[in-house]
């Protein structure tokens, strides 16, 4: 197994901050076929993404996002490229989506395999709705 620990700091506001995790996850569905669901909170939200051989999260705050995934034996093989790929992805969206952006990486990060699109909404006081996720990847409001 191997682990991926990036975290970026942004210079956007926890609303702009979402969006730019929303678009992510949406981006991971579409092109990774992950199946995410986005978790709103208070103060931090988090998207919990899997797919065979992938599990993970990125956790939204208003001054950070911080991704953890773990790789499952196959891809792990692969963490270099996949990692790279993630930081690029993630860099693109921070510099569309608000101002600078800080590299801390390091090896660590616990998940398991992820699978392909469906997605849960949940907002306060609602029971979770199921959505079949094909472009928006679920959120919950806590």
């Amino acid at each position: 197994m191997a682990d991926i620990h990036i975290e970026r700091d942004h210079g956007m506001s926890l609303a702009q901050a979402r969006k730019t995790a929303l678009k992510w996850a949406e981006q991971a569905e579409q092109k990774f076929d992950m199946q995410c669901t986005y978790e709103e909170g208070a103060t931090t939200d988090e998207v919990s993404f899997k797919r065979s051989g992938v599990t993970g999260t990125l956790v939204v705050t208003a001054t950070a996002f911080t991704l953890q995934a773990r790789l499952g034996f196959l891809l792990g093989a692969f963490k270099d490229k996949i990692e790279g790929e993630i930081v690029k992805n993630l860099d693109a969206l921070i510099a569309s989506g608000g101002a600078g952006s800080k590299v801390a990486k390091s090896a660590k990060a616990p998940k398991s395999p992820k699978s392909p699109s469906a997605a849960t909404v949940k907002t306060s006081g609602e029971a979770p709705a199921k959505k079949t996720a094909t472009k928006k990847p679920a959120v919950k409001k806590t």
